[in-house]
């Protein structure tokens, strides 16, 4: 049975990994808070029992799921979203079948980078180019409205969007090429960025500023592997992080994969102690959630084993990980595999148990504030 990998109690074992009745009640509660340190992605259009996603909420108590309308592995638009209805049903058994506050996250920037399709009964959506080139408080208000209106109908409370991505450089494939900026000035990103985030949280929905410390001036993308920004860095570009923090608008902060030797010689920015601690925690007095983008991207995966690169993300500061299982491969287990590598980490002394306990305590309060948001 332990070769096959079977649950039992209050969790998933595999391989030689003891039983649940082998650890410690102080061990369960400490996979609990592991747990809740993970943003899952998932197949399915609806929820059933027998769903490897409905353990991983049930019986580890994981801290959200990812919602995309395409699955990349098949290659085929059948993943989690279908229609209106449908969805509302599936995010609401979601949400039930957890036994608190589950993040239900999508990437809903609008324009190109939009889950909620009109092809599929959803409203139309523009991009954030549309939106500083309008340059209008108004346009911009109007339109974060009706996108944050539409997650609250459907149950979705966290959006991995405004994007405050300086537009250094316009051909950047996966920013400037996408539309998913709204200027080359700070000052506009900052003014446009804050009301999206302002109509969210009016819902009760959070937000992610992204991508830290900044994607703008990249010339190649981070989902497909190693992308050096050392030499187009623009110094303009960690300036609306910087500002929107200040202005204490910032639910959660979305680490970039780029690397920058100016920054840390050896590792991207979502493993990097001196970007993400010194940089962001320290110079900037961020004191809320720093979650990865997904993990499984090119520029990480490619590069790292799992337990290595989880290892430097949480000592460099990192909260919260994304495993969107929409990249190259898909993976029932990941879930499980990032649950056991951290534990194991923890035991063998090279991630610190108070990390984890920071990072659950800043989870549970923007959850907290997110329902008296709701209220």
């Amino acid at each position: 049975l332990a070769l096959l990998g079977v649950f039992l109690g209050n969790g998933f074992f595999c391989g030689n990994r003891v039983f649940a009745q082998d650890y410690s009640k102080e061990d369960i509660e400490l996979r609990r808070k592991i747990a809740q340190m993970l943003i899952i992605g998932f197949r399915g259009m609806e929820l059933k029992t027998s769903d490897p996603i409905y353990k991983l909420i049930t019986k580890e108590r994981i801290g959200g799921v990812i919602l995309f309308d395409y699955d990349v592995p098949s290659k085929k638009a059948v993943r989690n979203i279908e229609n209106p209805d449908q969805l509302r049903t599936l995010c609401s058994d979601l949400q039930k079948a957890s036994n608190n506050t589950l993040f239900i996250s999508i990437d809903q920037e609008g324009g190109k980078v939009s889950r909620l399709k009109e092809k599929y009964g959803f409203p139309p959506t523009v991009s954030q180019a549309y939106l500083g080139e309008n340059d209008s408080q108004k346009i911009t208000s109007e339109w974060a409205a009706r996108t944050a209106f539409t997650l609250k109908s459907l149950g979705i409370n966290l959006n991995f969007a405004p994007s405050v991505d300086v537009n250094i450089n316009p051909d950047c494939p996966i920013i400037g090429k996408l539309e998913r900026r709204f200027s080359d000035k700070p000052e506009k990103v900052i003014k446009h960025a804050k009301i999206i985030i302002q109509e969210h949280n009016k819902l009760g929905i959070a937000t992610a500023i992204k991508h830290f410390p900044g994607h703008g001036s990249s010339t190649s993308d981070t989902h497909k592997g190693i992308v050096d920004v050392t030499n187009t860095y623009n110094i303009s570009e960690i300036i609306p992080f910087k500002e929107l923090i200040k202005q204490g608008v910032v639910d959660m902060v979305m680490t970039s994969h780029v690397f920058n030797s100016n920054f840390d010689e050896k590792y991207p920015a979502t493993m990097s102690y001196n970007t993400l601690t010194n940089m962001l925690r320290v110079q900037m007095d961020y004191r809320g959630i720093i979650v990865s983008d997904d993990m499984a991207m090119g520029a990480i995966a490619n590069q790292y084993d799992l337990k290595t690169c989880l290892e430097k993300a949480i000592n460099a500061g990192v909260d919260m990980f994304i495993f969107s299982n929409n990249i190259e491969k898909y993976d029932d287990s990941i879930g499980y595999k990032a649950i056991d590598a951290i534990f194991d980490l923890i035991k063998e002394g090279k991630v610190s148990e108070k990390k984890i306990i920071d990072s659950y305590v800043k989870i549970e309060k923007l959850k907290s504030k997110m329902e008296l948001r709701q209220n």
